[in-house]
């Protein structure tokens, strides 16, 4: 009997033997446009990554982790509420974008409970450092959803007034939500970033802390930005430049840990929004898999993540089974001993995946993952399957319409470059995940065939620009 698609699974942990811990802190760093073949520990010779490649000598190294979208506004919200973005109408912009420009009339609706909610209700200190990217209005910045503190930019650092002269402001920094620079300077905003966290740390360290560093680079521009401490020192260009420092970041931020004695009693999850987009020449690496960010790809969707919490999480293993940004809401929840969302959800608590060496099984292998581009389902993966649904029609995307495409079939734990397509092999197979798409139509629509679970996005009337005051 299939599960639905859409529960939030209370009891799993107990049933999976998660073990009870003392609540964490917590600490989420999620990279911008990175993808998989860019850190060390995950294949790459291009750049050097020693602080993130230590994270995963002393936690866990997922391997099967996808991100809920290809691009920055949809994946970001997943992160946050636990839910797909399509459920929450945030799969493309009011104006039919897929991502949030600045000065937008949608963003995150106020009525959705965030992971930064859910911990500040159990009595976390919470903060939002770096790039926000889901509304640029008060009603949708991070003060309005949860997080005590912001300091960082409300969308991608790419979205300057040089492209929309007319109608968009210079790119502003924030301070809560008072603009204190604009434009601000992209060269140095990982740094002072950085400097924010460990500030936050060391001011909430007597008490439970979330510190959500969603940052600003690799980021959208063909020429990635960094500080003159490491621009010109990596081996691979710009790109390198800009990964070694958020390596940096990262090693800051873990020393800060350390140096307040709470290395022991705080949970870091390291990861991406989505895969490195393709440029000319390519800059960034999504190997060993398939395509580029922006679209259902794997080397768009399939990202690096690593999880650490000495005592808790054993030191060196690698998890290949199934799980995605959605589950951290529920995982974390739980590990903090919070309440759950009201609201459906889609993540599932995934704790038993972090902690328990061989037994555990993903819950997406009943449920079916799915991959969509803007309002389009084009793929599920269940198990080791990933079937990419047939389309007789165009399908929406960033530049426009994609042609038509045929299904296929891959076994992307085995064949992570998908190089063998095998639906005239597997047809039971290929049944079972055109039922799990289907009921992903129900519940969330696809394309202009609405879903029965979608709730509306923030909406204002009259968008105004941040500026200086």
């Amino acid at each position: 009997m299939l599960r639905p698609l859409c529960f939030f699974l209370a009891t799993a942990a107990a049933g999976l033997g998660a073990p009870t811990a003392p609540r964490p802190n917590i600490v989420l760093i999620v990279c911008d446009n990175l993808g998989n073949g860019d850190i060390g520990c995950f294949g790459s010779t291009a750049q050097r990554t020693p602080h993130v490649d230590r994270l995963a000598a002393e936690g866990v190294k997922l391997t099967s982790f996808y991100v809920a979208s290809g691009v920055c506004t949809p994946s970001r919200a997943a992160f946050l509420t636990g839910c797909y973005p399509r459920r929450l109408n945030l799969h493309q912009s009011a104006t039919g974008a897929p991502v949030l420009h600045p000065v937008a009339t949608r963003g995150l609706n106020p009525d959705e409970v965030t992971l930064a909610e859910v911990l500040r209700d159990a009595g976390y200190a919470t903060a939002c450092i770096g790039k926000w990217h889901l509304g640029d209005q008060p009603e949708f910045l991070p003060t309005r959803q949860g997080f005590d503190v912001f300091f960082g930019i409300p969308y991608s650092d790419d979205m300057t007034r040089d492209k929309q002269p007319a109608a968009w402001p210079e790119l502003p920094l924030l301070r809560g939500e008072t603009v204190i620079e604009a434009p601000v300077d992209r060269n140095h905003l990982v740094r002072r970033c950085t400097e924010e966290a460990v500030r936050f740390i060391g001011e909430n360290a007597g008490r439970p802390f979330f510190l959500y560093v969603p940052h600003t680079m690799p980021g959208s521009t063909p020429q990635p930005f960094s500080s003159p401490a490491f621009r010109g020192k990596s081996r691979h260009g710009a790109y390198g430049d800009s990964v070694e420092e958020l390596d940096w970041s990262t090693g800051e931020i873990v020393a800060a840990l350390e140096q307040h004695g709470l290395t022991g009693r705080t949970l870091v999850i390291w990861t991406s929004d989505n895969g490195a987009v393709r440029r000319n020449p390519p800059q960034g690496s999504n190997a060993p898999y398939r395509g580029w960010g922006y679209d259902t790809s794997e080397g768009a969707m399939r990202l690096p993540c690593i999880v650490r919490w000495p005592g808790v999480i054993p030191a060196g293993r690698v998890q290949d089974e199934l799980c995605s940004s959605l589950d951290l809401l529920p995982t974390l929840a739980r590990w903090a001993g919070a309440n759950p969302p009201p609201r459906p959800i889609d993540g599932h608590d995934v704790r038993a995946l972090f902690t328990v060496e061989a037994t555990a099984k993903s819950p997406w292998d009943n449920a079916g993952f799915c991959f969509y581009r803007m309002g389009d389902l084009q793929a599920v993966r269940a198990g080791p399957w990933k079937v990419y649904l047939p389309r007789s029609e165009p399908a929406e995307g960033k530049k426009g319409k994609s042609p038509p495409t045929p299904l296929q079939l891959f076994d992307v734990r085995h064949d992570p470059g998908e190089t063998v397509e095998l639906s005239a092999r597997e047809p039971a197979v290929v049944r079972h995940l055109l039922t799990l798409a289907e009921n992903a139509r129900v519940e969330l629509g696809d394309g202009q065939r609405p879903g029965r679970g979608q709730r509306p996005a923030g909406a204002v009337d009259h968008a105004q620009p941040l500026t200086l005051r």
